[in-house]
Protein backbone atom coordinates (compact mmCIF):
# COMPACT_ATOMS: atom_id res chain seq x y z
CA UNK A 1 0.00 0.00 0.00
CA UNK A 2 2.80 2.35 0.79
CA UNK A 3 4.43 1.58 -2.92
CA UNK A 4 0.99 2.46 -3.98
CA UNK A 5 0.92 5.86 -2.18
CA UNK A 6 4.23 6.87 -3.02
CA UNK A 7 3.72 5.99 -6.73
CA UNK A 8 0.54 8.02 -6.58
CA UNK A 9 2.29 11.00 -4.69
CA UNK A 10 5.11 11.25 -7.59
CA UNK A 11 3.03 11.26 -10.70
CA UNK A 12 0.28 13.61 -9.03
CA UNK A 13 3.79 15.56 -8.19
CA UNK A 14 5.31 15.60 -11.96
CA UNK A 15 1.96 16.77 -13.26
CA UNK A 16 1.44 18.97 -11.08
CA UNK A 17 5.23 20.99 -11.75
CA UNK A 18 4.67 20.19 -15.75
CA UNK A 19 1.54 21.95 -15.74
CA UNK A 20 2.81 24.94 -13.37
CA UNK A 21 4.99 25.36 -16.25
CA UNK A 22 2.45 25.54 -19.18
CA UNK A 23 1.92 29.22 -20.29
CA UNK A 24 -1.63 29.38 -20.05
CA UNK A 25 -3.25 30.49 -16.67
CA UNK A 26 -6.01 27.60 -16.14
CA UNK A 27 -3.10 25.15 -16.62
CA UNK A 28 -1.41 26.94 -13.87
CA UNK A 29 -4.48 26.73 -11.59
CA UNK A 30 -4.78 23.09 -12.58
CA UNK A 31 -0.98 22.54 -11.92
CA UNK A 32 -1.38 23.95 -8.52
CA UNK A 33 -4.14 22.02 -7.35
CA UNK A 34 -2.95 18.54 -8.39
CA UNK A 35 0.63 19.58 -6.14
CA UNK A 36 -1.51 20.27 -3.66
CA UNK A 37 -3.39 17.38 -3.57
CA UNK A 38 -0.28 14.98 -3.84
CA UNK A 39 1.10 17.53 -0.42
CA UNK A 40 -2.01 16.34 1.16
CA UNK A 41 -1.43 12.85 0.39
CA UNK A 42 2.13 12.88 1.58
CA UNK A 43 0.69 14.10 4.90
CA UNK A 44 -1.92 11.97 5.11
CA UNK A 45 0.73 9.52 4.68
CA UNK A 46 3.10 10.18 7.24
CA UNK A 47 1.02 9.67 9.73
CA UNK A 48 0.95 6.18 8.30
CA UNK A 49 -1.10 3.68 6.36
CA UNK A 50 -3.25 1.29 8.81
CA UNK A 51 -6.44 0.69 7.73
CA UNK A 52 -9.15 -1.14 9.81
CA UNK A 53 -7.35 1.07 12.99
CA UNK A 54 -9.49 3.28 15.04
CA UNK A 55 -7.63 7.09 15.49
CA UNK A 56 -8.65 7.33 18.98
CA UNK A 57 -7.57 5.49 22.31
CA UNK A 58 -10.62 2.70 23.29
CA UNK A 59 -10.00 0.15 26.61
CA UNK A 60 -7.23 -2.14 25.84
CA UNK A 61 -6.10 -1.58 22.63
CA UNK A 62 -2.11 -0.83 22.96
CA UNK A 63 -0.92 3.19 21.26
CA UNK A 64 1.15 1.73 18.90
CA UNK A 65 -2.09 -0.01 16.38
CA UNK A 66 -3.69 3.39 16.40
CA UNK A 67 -3.41 5.59 13.42
CA UNK A 68 -2.50 9.30 13.98
CA UNK A 69 -5.62 11.75 13.67
CA UNK A 70 -2.91 14.59 13.43
CA UNK A 71 -2.13 13.93 9.49
CA UNK A 72 -5.86 13.89 9.01
CA UNK A 73 -6.98 16.54 10.49
CA UNK A 74 -4.23 18.65 8.72
CA UNK A 75 -5.64 16.86 5.43
CA UNK A 76 -8.98 18.03 6.21
CA UNK A 77 -7.97 21.64 6.86
CA UNK A 78 -5.98 22.14 3.79
CA UNK A 79 -8.89 20.46 1.48
CA UNK A 80 -10.91 23.08 2.60
CA UNK A 81 -8.11 26.18 2.54
CA UNK A 82 -7.55 24.48 -0.93
CA UNK A 83 -11.09 24.85 -2.67
CA UNK A 84 -10.68 28.39 -1.34
CA UNK A 85 -7.75 29.62 -3.12
CA UNK A 86 -8.66 27.56 -5.88
CA UNK A 87 -11.79 29.59 -6.14
CA UNK A 88 -9.87 33.03 -6.01
CA UNK A 89 -7.57 32.00 -8.74
CA UNK A 90 -10.55 31.49 -10.58
CA UNK A 91 -11.78 34.47 -9.78
CA UNK A 92 -8.61 36.34 -10.67
CA UNK A 93 -8.11 34.42 -13.94
CA UNK A 94 -11.49 35.47 -15.51
CA UNK A 95 -10.77 39.25 -14.62
CA UNK A 96 -7.48 39.19 -15.76
CA UNK A 97 -8.91 37.30 -19.06
CA UNK A 98 -11.58 40.30 -19.02
CA UNK A 99 -8.80 43.09 -18.76
CA UNK A 100 -6.45 41.72 -21.09
CA UNK A 101 -8.38 39.78 -23.38
CA UNK A 102 -5.96 36.80 -23.13
CA UNK A 103 -5.00 34.08 -20.58
CA UNK A 104 -1.20 33.86 -21.03
CA UNK A 105 0.69 33.90 -17.86
CA UNK A 106 3.47 36.29 -19.44
CA UNK A 107 0.03 38.47 -21.10
CA UNK A 108 1.72 38.01 -24.11
CA UNK A 109 -0.74 36.47 -26.88
CA UNK A 110 0.81 33.99 -29.38
CA UNK A 111 -0.56 34.30 -33.07
CA UNK A 112 0.75 31.71 -35.07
Amino acid sequence: MELVLSIAIGVMTTCGVWLILRPRTYQVIVGLSLLSYAVNLFIFGVGGVKSNRPPVLEGGVLASTLSDPVPQALVLTAIVIGFATTALFLVVLLAARGLTGNDHVDGRNEKP
